[in-house]
């Protein structure tokens, strides 16, 4: 994919970015080294951990997003990611293309000339954190198998693989600490969630946006919710992710800063929360002269679990704002929905909302 402006990736009229948006306040920083100086035992009471569970608290309550520092993933890992990434972008399209992704293994490359019904100016490499990845068949109902797929690694460059194995892997150890705060600061045991993520269906995703002649008509992933439980985000220093505030639905910039993750929760924290934490809705600008490189780390559970608010949130005057529904079916909606013109609108988790 090139920055030729396609005039298929126009964002109709309503949809298309509004370039006001403030840059003079970002998401909260917590600074995660309390982690790090000691032992985390989940469940320590200790100051420190006090500390963060309540900052923890204060972000995923009044914004959906934050930025974490002294995180523990060596810089290292990410520069390799960084580079292979580069590198593997910069082949030819149809060296890219020999490991594209389908209507049966979305996992590979793609870009967005091959998905027309998508209008996001970027193109993404997709893989698996457990390899093979087990997901239900079909998003039906009725339907009960389940079938793997499997990463596709590209014969260049060479060290890609490695480099992104090794990095999903400490992203992910990142992202169990995360999870265990977040337990802890709806005042639930810390490892309340985590078996649900044993056999996950996390994944890493490396994303390119080209520069692109006229941000103003289009954006490099329109306004959206993430479906997961979080996302654990490495972005460049060029920057284009806008955050809705929750408070007047303003756009805000997240400002790079040097060796961070942001951090924003997904649709399952919400569920799981009882509405407790909200998600929050985001999207990428673009950027006229420079493109730009982030890595998504989609933390979601197993293919089996089946969501519902947790009994523990849930109480005579909080009753379940939520049905129950079958998250590898809903995962597979979405992946799907990506290669059919549908008509109708995504399925979302307001589809399994009970009229309390």
């Amino acid at each position: 994919m090139g920055s030729e402006f396609d005039p298929d990736f126009i964002q109709k009229p309503d949809q298309r970015p509004n370039l006001d948006i403030s840059e003079a306040e970002s998401i909260p920083i917590i600074d995660l080294s309390p982690l790090l100086t000691s032992p985390f035992i989940p469940g320590d009471d200790t100051l420190p951990i006090r500390t963060l569970v309540a900052e923890i608290k204060a972000a995923c309550s009044e914004v959906g997003f934050l930025q974490v520092i002294n995180h523990g993933v060596p810089i290292e890992l990410l520069e390799r990611v960084q580079s292979a990434a580069k590198e593997f972008f910069a082949l030819p399209t149809e060296e890219k293309r020999r490991v594209r992704r389908d209507d049966e293994n979305f996992l590979g490359y793609y870009d967005m000339e091959n998905t027309k019904n998508v209008r996001d100016w970027k193109e993404v490499f997709d893989f698996a954190v457990n390899n093979p990845m087990i997901v239900p068949t079909s998003s039906e109902v009725k339907e009960t198998r389940v079938q793997e797929i499997s990463n596709r690694w590209p014969e260049y460059p060479k060290d890609m693989r490695d480099a992104c194995i090794e990095y999903a892997k400490a992203v992910e150890k990142l992202a169990f600490k995360l999870l265990e705060l977040m337990a802890m600061s709806l005042d639930l045991p810390a490892k309340r969630l985590n078996g649900y993520f044993k056999d996950s269906l996390s994944r890493v995703r490396l994303n390119r946006y080209p520069a692109c002649p006229s941000p103003d008509l289009a954006l490099g992933v329109g306004p959206h919710k993430d479906q997961g439980a979080l996302t654990v985000l490495a972005q460049d220093e060029v920057g284009g992710l806008d955050v809705k505030r929750k408070s007047d639905g303003q756009w805000v910039r997240v400002k790079p800063a040097p060796n961070s993750y942001v951090i924003n929760i997904g649709d399952l924290i919400q569920v799981w929360s009882n509405d407790k934490y909200e998600s929050t809705e985001h999207r990428v600008s673009l950027n006229s002269e420079r493109e730009r490189f982030s890595f998504p780390f989609f933390f979601d559970p197993a293919h089996h679990i089946i969501m519902k608010p947790l009994d523990e949130l849930v109480t005579e005057d909080n009753p379940a704002k939520y049905n129950e529904f079958s998250w590898g079916r809903f995962y597979r909606s979405r992946r799907s929905s990506n290669f059919q013109k549908m008509g109708v609108e995504n399925l979302q988790i307001s589809h399994f909302r009970k009229n309390n």
